[in-house]
């Protein structure tokens, strides 16, 4: 079938009321073509979400934490079975409401570039190479293997040189430079445009460079339809085309917001205000041809998914409902979700023997915690395993004895109105004085660090003010430390961006970077503690000893940010992990194309590890760059010859018109499991090789 004249043909059919009525998130039926009702806001950043049973894997920067694309890639392939097999349940019913939909509003492929960004849990991370990778293989996952009989729309978004700040998003205006738009800010939706053929994007609320990102004749024409051939449709943030007149003041008024939108190429609203789309024809403010496109667009989009009398495929239709946060799909979700911990601190105390132990205790305000798990963006599992839970279980094998005890909120100085301040406190000290190891759960959950809107607006919308352990958290830590002399104090921090544990590195004994680890978390989290499990996690971001090293937050230059600028020295580095098992690189050959090394496990356990190429060259702005990624897994002294194919852009970079450029050499190649730089280096334990490729 040829959707685009099908959709042309159905759109001819159409009076202007019923073309626009299309246009609006909440699509209205036209019963007389045959067109059902549809809602395309749906989400599934770590599993289908918000709408009931679904498998909750770890939240997308936790995944990030794997640095393995075929990781994300099974994640979207089992995140979008059990959309099938929702959704055609939902339409056995009837329901056509929001969340119950094909069209996914994933992957967030947002630049991390602060982390007090409240967000950043939403995405990969800090480097444009690694997102690339990613968000090309969640991508591939949702929708399949066949652009004409899609398993779902997948969607990447903001579209683009959006990080906060959040509480500004509306009216805020994103001014960055011709290089930093190109090498930092664009190249991983360009990815995801031109490798996964995404068939959604999604523009972001603020401005850049002077232009609403859905209304943005650079961002929308001349670069993503233009320049990059995009072939799919645009959809705006929601009620973001308001923030036209209402508070960028670009446009008089709603109907010129309307009429900005639609011709920049903006198919889709999410919100109401695209019904002034037959105000803004009859005015002539807006073509009714580029109504046409627009429409024609989203019908297309609905036949690539087998709606609208397309050809279906039966193996997504016939998905049975059973499959949905099933046994085989939290099988495969432990897995995932022990991959991603990362081993930040560890004095030797790790694993625990609790052969050894006789009581441990678990303590901490996300010790017991399910929101801790989930993250934002979330489904509902049929199971949740805290890391108490996790721990207790792990600690009733053994026969040892579990204390806990929450030891302060959250974020507040004390649990009750009534109460004094710390008012846990004393228990917290109690169970650590009584127990042979301690185990202290800390962080921040996703009520107080998200989106605005969605989270307490404890701080500032949902960013961080700063990136100290919020509340009474440090004053336990120390608390507890001061407690328990002698014994090993392990601290799990749950979180979805950077915390200055600077304290902590020093006198705890392990620091485990849990993220937010998903349904299973804590059952991973406890395995790891106990060494059932090695850990494998690399950081997605830099650790910042404290915001004093940052730059403005609302400043988008990329100078002094990130792994690739940041001219410091981090507490924990880009890319940095530590496992309980030692590896071994080796016979480096190196191209341009591609490098091969031997990678060997020298030590005990089985585990993961991680690949890592960095480039530097004379010519080059960044520090160093990471330009290839490779996972491999190893038993005790096996060895393996690994092959990672290098990025397009490492002897390359893009100039002011987004054309690629070659840079001069020699170019330097870096290749082990860390950063080169001498903080990951000291940390690690290791260098890589090195090699020169002209």
């Amino acid at each position: 079938m040829d959707f685009k004249q099908k959709a042309r043909e159905l759109v001819a059919q159409m009076t202007l009321e019923e073309k626009v009525s299309q246009m609006l998130h909440r699509a209205s039926a036209i019963e007389r073509l045959g067109i059902p009702s549809y809602n395309w806001w749906n989400e599934a950043l770590h599993g289908v979400a918000r709408a009931g049973t679904a498998t909750m894997f770890p939240q997308a920067i936790a995944l990030a934490a794997t640095f393995d694309p075929d990781v994300l890639k099974k994640v979207a392939d089992i995140t979008s079975t059990e959309a099938r097999a929702k959704y055609h349940a939902y339409q056995s019913e009837g329901d056509h409401d929001i969340y119950k939909g094909l069209t996914f509003w994933s992957p967030n492929i947002n630049m991390f570039r602060d982390p007090r960004w409240g967000r950043g849990h939403e995405t990969y991370g800090e480097d444009p190479h690694l997102t690339s990778r990613l968000g090309v293989a969640f991508i591939n996952g949702l929708q399949g293997d066949d652009p004409n009989a899609l398993k779902v729309a997948a969607c990447a978004k903001h579209y683009a040189v959006h990080s906060g700040p959040e509480s500004e998003r509306h009216s805020f205006n994103a001014e960055c430079n011709d290089y930093d738009l190109w090498n930092t800010y664009l190249p991983h939706f360009e990815a995801t445009v031109k490798e996964a053929k995404v068939e959604a994007v999604m523009g972001a609320y603020n401005r850049t460079l002077g232009e609403p990102c859905c209304g943005s004749k650079l961002l929308m024409v001349d670069i993503l339809r233009d320049k990059w051939g995009f072939d799919g449709h645009y959809v705006s943030d929601c009620w973001a085309v308001e923030d036209f007149y209402k508070h960028h003041k670009i446009t008089d008024s709603p109907v010129d917001s309307v009429a900005l939108a639609v011709t920049m190429g903006c198919d889709l609203c999410c919100g109401e205000i695209y019904a002034l789309a037959v105000s803004a024809v009859q005015e002539g403010k807006l073509s009714e041809k580029d109504v046409d496109t627009a429409v024609e667009r989203l019908l297309v989009a609905r036949m690539r998914l087998g709606l609208l009398g397309a050809p279906q495929r039966p193996e997504y239709v016939n998905i049975p409902y059973d499959v949905v946060d099933s046994d085989e799909h939290n099988a495969i979700n432990m897995d995932v979700t022990r991959r991603a911990p990362v081993l930040l601190k560890n004095d030797g105390a790790l694993p625990l023997d609790f052969s050894k132990l006789s009581s441990i205790a678990v303590i901490g305000p996300n010790a017991d915690s399910r929101r801790a798990l989930e993250g934002n963006y979330q489904g509902t599992a049929t199971r949740y395993i805290t890391v108490l839970e996790g721990m207790r279980k792990i600690a009733a094998e053994h026969d040892v004895k579990l204390r806990y005890a929450q030891g302060c909120h959250l974020y507040k100085n004390r649990t009750s109105n009534l109460s004094f301040e710390d008012n846990l406190i004393s228990e917290a000290l109690i169970a650590a004085k009584t127990s042979d190891a301690i185990i202290l759960c800390m962080g921040l959950d996703a009520d107080i660090e998200g989106e605005e809107g969605d989270t307490g607006n404890e701080f500032s919308s949902g960013d961080k003010n700063d990136l100290n352990l919020p509340g009474r958290q440090q004053f336990l830590l120390e608390k507890v430390v001061e407690a328990a002399p002698n014994k090993p104090v392990i601290l799990v921090l749950i979180s979805g961006s950077a915390l200055a544990v600077t304290w902590a590195d020093k006198h705890v004994n392990g620091i485990l970077q849990a993220f937010y680890p998903g349904a299973l978390g804590g059952m991973a989290l406890a395995e790891i503690i106990a060494g059932v499990v090695n850990p494998s996690g690399k950081l997605p971001v830099t650790f910042y000893t404290s915001t004093n090293e940052l730059p403005d937050f609302r400043s988008y230059d990329m100078t002094n940010r990130t792994y690739r600028y940041f001219t410091g020295e981090p507490l924990y580095p880009f890319g940095f992990g530590l496992s309980y098992t030692q590896f071994e690189i080796g016979e480096l050959i190196a191209s341009k194309e591609k490098c091969t090394v031997t990678v060997k496990n020298t030590g005990a356990r089985a585990g993961h590890e991680t690949v890592q190429i960095y480039v530097k060259s004379p010519e080059q702005r960044e520090i160093h760059a990471l330009c290839g990624v490779a996972s491999v897994y190893l038993e005790p002294g096996q060895g393996k010859e690994v092959t990672v194919t290098l990025s397009k852009t490492a002897f390359s970079r893009w100039d002011n018109n987004g054309d690629l450029y070659d840079i001069k050499g020699p170019h330097t190649l870096y290749v082990g499991f860390s950063q080169p730089d001498s903080r990951s280096v000291a940390l690690y334990g290791a260098k890589g090789l090195t090699a020169q490729v002209q």
